[in-house]
């Protein structure tokens, strides 16, 4: 069916709400309804995610129950008895698809946990695996603008739905009708009938109890927590209650909470783009710290499983760490503690994914620990937790993604901003009884490791068009593979899509094992590299590069050089639609 016919069908159906046909009546650009209709939003392994908005290609309520009725269907027909937790954030509308979802499987006979307000997604992950249940639902969009909202699935093991699993669903949802074919039951008869059982605070004082577990040096956090001075912003997020929650039972009682961004607010009045990663969400915290002088400044995203960290660097200016570097002090600060307390073992393992820092690898080698890297996407740090558990063949010390993501502990399958608060509040102490800070820590780090510099370039492609031009790029760059960069000859390429490594200096080619995915990734001779992959989450594509320099400067010189190479490389082999 064509976008037109699908938009007529949505205008003329008595199963579509008066309100939301007047919505479509009045849209005026035909670009709009293509993108509206042209295709159903996708269902992947990380669930739906979309703008909000009436049409099939759009996030609403009859999209929601749509794929609720086709997980419903994949639960009754794989388990016995099945029940599902689900969570919602603080966007707009996340607690009226959280409701919708629920009224779908309980009109399925599936049992429903439903938390009885906004909880972080690692949350729910916790939720999964301590009540037992066969799936989990998340409604949020994570990072992204306002516009857009979220539908992410887990399963039992807390981990986001398996590849296998998601395509069953994904079978059972493409045979579900959105007119007639959903099954919908009122939350009160739900309840009535012991469908419906709202999730209390018993879950979380166990989800609680657990990440206090995870403190690695007790006697340092007990005795000085009190002195570390703290600025967090949930930005409007889910975040908090649990992270100042856990704080407060830590000993953490300096903490300055940003009020301007302190409540829930699907809106996100005061950023426009509500994710860590961007410097602008911690303006007014930063106009803070220049009163208050904290030692560390941090903030979760809106659903609490990124985190970003805030430093001051010896000019007195604030700087807000990446992912990576994030990264690497915890990987060096949770080895290095594990040795003091004698607890060290070769079978100590850090993860990452293949877009993370090399940086991880030169401390691991030096603490005599594993590293492990995955595809991009926690859910595949999370099979690795299942398997270690399964074979006690390693020991899972942290896992991190260059997105601002971190995860210790095997009690959540999901990167969990409510640990990794603890964990860097616990670092910032350490350091700061050593007379450091933790912009100081991570130069320390450098000046041992080397001068890693990481850059990402996304482009973003919005429409049917865009999606055509993502794909269509990324085949241009598989099909005509570079040579070389700058001069710079390229000594691996890595497809993952063939699952192929070919190394041209061996005159070898190996399989990846790895799950099959559409990434390519590109060594240098000089140790740099670069990965181009589409965003699975978003209307973009990404470009990953990284240099190692002589000294700060040296490495900053390079990055900046390498990307605008990869530019003109680019366009060299007609990679057409990259605009960096």
């Amino acid at each position: 069916m064509d976008y037109k016919a699908s938009y007529q069908q949505w205008l003329e159906s008595d199963m579509i709400d008066e309100a939301v046909k007047a919505e479509l009546s009045d849209i005026t650009d035909e670009k709009e309804i293509e993108d509206r209709f042209y295709k159903n939003l996708e269902f992947g392994t990380g669930g739906l995610r979309g703008k909000i908005a009436a049409g099939t290609n759009r996030m609403n309520i009859y999209t929601i129950g749509k794929a609720t009725q086709g997980l419903a269907q994949y639960l009754v027909t794989t388990f016995d008895a099945p029940s599902v937790a689900i969570a919602y954030d603080s966007r707009n509308k996340s607690d009226v698809f959280a409701s919708e979802a629920a009224r779908v499987l309980a009109a399925n006979g599936v049992k429903v946990y439903l938390y009885e307000s906004l909880r972080p997604t690692p949350m729910l992950s916790f939720a999964v695996r301590h009540l037992g249940t066969q799936a989990g639902i998340v409604i949020t969009a994570s990072h992204n603008p306002k516009e857009y909202n979220g539908y992410k699935v887990y399963g039992s093991d807390g981990g986001q739905l398996t590849d296998n699993a998601a395509n069953m669903v994904l079978g059972y949802i493409n045979e579900t009708d959105i007119f007639g074919g959903i099954k919908t039951m009122s939350l009160a008869e739900a309840e009535k009938q012991g469908l419906l059982v709202y999730i209390g605070s018993d879950v979380d004082n166990a989800y609680y109890e657990k990440v206090e577990g995870l403190v690695i040096n007790k006697e340092l956090v007990k005795e000085k927590a009190s002195e570390l001075n703290i600025i967090y912003t949930p930005i409007h997020g889910s975040g908090n209650i649990p992270v100042r929650t856990m704080l407060k039972r830590l000993g953490y009682t300096n903490v300055h909470v940003v009020k301007e961004q302190e409540l829930p607010d699907g809106n996100f009045p005061t950023t426009s783009y509500p994710n860590p990663e961007n410097a602008q969400v911690f303006e007014i915290a930063i106009d803070m710290a220049k009163e208050i002088s904290p030692d560390l400044i941090f903030g979760t995203d809106p659903d609490c499983d990124r985190i970003g960290v805030i430093v001051k660097e010896d000019s007195g200016e604030y700087k807000v760490l990446t992912g990576n570097q994030v990264g690497v002090l915890l990987s060096e600060y949770m080895l290095n503690a594990r040795k003091i307390g004698g607890i060290l073992s070769p079978k100590d393992t850090l993860i990452k994914t293949i877009v993370t820092t090399e940086m991880v690898a030169r401390v691991a080698e030096a603490y005599d620990a594993q590293l492990m890297n995955v595809l991009t996407g926690f859910k595949y740090i999370g099979e690795k937790i299942e398997e270690f558990e399964q074979t006690g063949s390693n020991t899972f010390v942290l896992g991190f993604e260059e997105s601002y993501g971190y995860l210790s502990g095997g009690f959540v399958r999901d990167k969990d901003a409510v640990i990794a608060s603890v964990l860097i509040a616990e670092m910032a102490l350490y350091y700061k009884t050593q007379g450091k800070n933790l912009a100081q820590a991570l130069n320390d780090l450098f000046e041992r490791y080397g001068f890693y510099k990481e850059a990402l370039v996304s482009i973003q492609m919005e429409g049917k068009d865009g999606q055509e031009k993502i794909a269509e790029m990324i085949t241009a760059l598989r099909n005509n593979p570079p040579v070389e960069v700058d001069g710079v000859a390229i000594n691996v390429a890595e497809d993952y899509k063939l699952s192929t490594r070919n190394d041209k200096v061996a005159g070898t080619t190996e399989t990846i094992n790895l799950p099959k995915s559409n990434v390519l990734k590109f060594i240098l001779a000089d140790n740099s590299w670069f990965v181009i992959r589409p965003s699975g989450t978003e209307p973009k594509v990404k470009i990953y590069a990284s240099v190692v320099g002589e000294n700060a400067a040296d490495a900053e010189a390079k990055s900046v050089k390498f990307v605008d190479a990869i530019k003109k490389n680019s366009q060299r082999i007609k990679y057409k639609y990259i605009y960096i």
